[in-house]
C-alpha cells in the first residue's frame, strides 16, 4: 500500500507517494538531498534554485560512482581471495595426500 509522504527541501515542500515500507528510506533521501542542496547553495558559486538542483544532483551522482567503483573493486578483490583459497585448500589436500602413502 502506498501513503503520500511529505518532505521538505530547501524550503519547499513536496509530497510523494511511496510503500509504506520504504517511508523512512524516503525520509533519508530527502534529507540528503537537502543537505546537498544546502552545501552547493552555501558555496556561494552557484545561483537559482535550478541550477542548485543540478549541480547537487551531479554531485550525488559522482558519490554513487565512486561508491559503486569502490564496491567493483572489492567484489574483484574477494574474487582473487577466494581463488586463493581454493588454491590453498587444493594444494593442502595434495600434500595431505602425498603424505598419507609415506611411512614413518
Amino acid at each position: 500500500m502506498t501513503e503520500a509522504v511529505k518532505v521538505r527541501i530547501l524550503e519547499q515542500d513536496y509530497t510523494i507517494a511511496c510503500p509504506e515500507d520504504a517511508k523512512n528510506s524516503l525520509l533519508q533521501s530527502a534529507d540528503y538531498v537537502d543537505r546537498k542542496m544546502r552545501e552547493v547553495r552555501q558555496s556561494g558559486k552557484v545561483v537559482g534554485t535550478d541550477r542548485v538542483a543540478v549541480m547537487a544532483a551531479i554531485n550525488i551522482a559522482y558519490e554513487l560512482l565512486e561508491a559503486h567503483a569502490e564496491n567493483q573493486e572489492m567484489a574483484d578483490v574477494r574474487k582473487r581471495l577466494a581463488r586463493l583459497d581454493e588454491r590453498i585448500a587444493e594444494t593442502v589436500a595434495n600434500d595431505a595426500k602425498a603424505n598419507t602413502g609415506k611411512s614413518g
